[in-house]
């Protein structure tokens, strides 16, 4: 029986070849899927036709944005991750979804393999396959760019030579991945990272420095998910959607950073991500709000930590499971508005609300009104400080600290 194996097709050029080059090397009929993230560009009907034209024996579209935006991007809100504190896991986060759509195909088409068009260099390879190994662990594994040393300039002459309906001519200077979460781009003179990036490096963003008018934005959150702006009720799709126009429009979201990838080298990124950038500036002034101090410090590490796991691929993982259960107890008061302004590449909180507020006016006010008791902290100084008293009194009997 032919063996099948299942490609994950963007329609580029890459993939397109990897049809015919892969039923070449391992004799199986090969099942292209494209899934829908929200990235937006060609029309995917097109792509679809591609990956028959190109010799797939099955072309799948999966239309994934809204499970995209629910199940992936609003954990990641709720986490509010960043990796090293400022990439919002634009890529990251869609691979998982895209593997687990990968194992769907594979089991109704009774495949054996599955492929995708990662190189050996980057984090995209360990997402795919530690997913895989997770989800999938019978499925075998061909990822024709690094196993079979496939360069650009050998996927050009293999497509003219077997006549592939695809444009070869076109080359971009840049590598990019984009979906509803941001845009990533790479390589090229980027490459150098003295060189700045230009303006025409983005496509969700305008430029912050020029003159426009401010955008007052109301954002409103259940239990840490965005479910309403300017008190319109969206679904998760929705409000990414229209906070990346709005945001983007104000020129917010821009990231030029030399990040620590998986594989041990540094590479230099620059990233898009209005949307995201603006929920999660608005998350985490609802939470200062509604979230009590020893909580909220411990999960500033689970935070982190979070965020490590799904750019290293582990989001099918124990800890990650874990961390996703403390993320959701942690998110049960997190509820209530937050006003941001959006201007200048800058969104910026000016007002928060909540029924669920830790805030206590008449205990933060130093004016009329105050019902806190000053009494009570000298008392409280004394012992605070008394480890710290001790110690010091230690350390000069001693003859000062060792």
């Amino acid at each position: 029986m032919t063996e099948r194996v299942v490609l994950a097709y963007s329609g580029g050029l890459d993939t397109s070849v990897a049809i015919p080059y892969l039923a070449e090397q391992t004799g199986a009929e090969v099942i292209a899927v494209a899934v829908d993230v929200g990235q937006g560009g060609e029309d995917l009907e097109a792509i679809r036709q591609r990956a028959l034209d190109c010799g797939a024996v099955e072309s799948e579209l999966v239309d994934a944005r809204d499970e995209f935006a629910a199940e992936y991007c609003l954990p990641a809100v709720r986490a509010n991750s960043l990796y090293m504190d400022r990439y919002p896991l634009v890529s990251a986060l869609s691979r998982p979804l895209i593997v687990k759509h990968l194992v769907a195909a594979a089991r109704k088409h009774g495949g054996t393999i599955v492929s995708h068009g990662c190189t050996g260099k980057g984090n995209d390879q360990v997402r795919f396959e530690v997913g895989l190994g997770a989800l999938a662990p019978d499925l075998r594994i061909v990822a024709p760019a690094r196993d079979y040393a496939w360069t650009r300039d050998k996927a050009i002459a293999f497509a003219e030579e077997k006549g592939l309906p695809i444009d070869v001519s076109a080359k971009s200077p840049y590598s990019i991945d984009q979906n509803l979460w941001g845009r990533a781009v790479e390589t090229g003179f980027l490459e150098d990272i003295w060189n700045p990036p230009i303006e025409d490096l983005y496509s969700y963003t305008a430029d912050p420095a020029q003159p426009r008018d401010a955008d007052e934005v109301v954002i409103t959150f259940d239990a840490g998910n965005p479910v309403a702006i300017d008190g319109k009720p969206v679904t998760p799709y929705q409000a990414i959607e229209e906070l990346n126009r709005r945001a983007g429009a104000q020129g917010i979201g821009r990231l030029d950073m030399v990040e620590d990838r998986l594989v041990g080298i540094k590479s230099r990124e620059v990233y898009e991500a209005p949307g995201a950038i603006a929920l999660i500036t608005a998350h985490q002034e609802l939470e200062a709000v509604t979230v009590e101090r020893d909580l909220a410090r411990f999960k500033r590490s689970v935070d982190q930590r979070w965020g490590e796991l799904v750019y290293d691929g582990l989001w099918f993982s124990p800890l990650k499971d874990a961390l996703d259960a403390f993320v959701d107890d942690a998110q049960q008061h997190v509820s209530g508005e937050v006003r941001l302004t959006l201007h200048g590449g800058r969104a910026t909180a000016t007002g928060r609300r909540s029924d669920a507020s830790l805030y206590d006016f008449g205990m933060a006010t130093y004016d009329t009104g105050d019902t806190f008791d000053q009494s009570l902290a000298k008392g409280f100084v004394q012992l605070w400080g008394l480890p710290s008293k001790m110690s010091a009194a230690r350390d000069a009997r001693l003859g000062g600290a060792q």
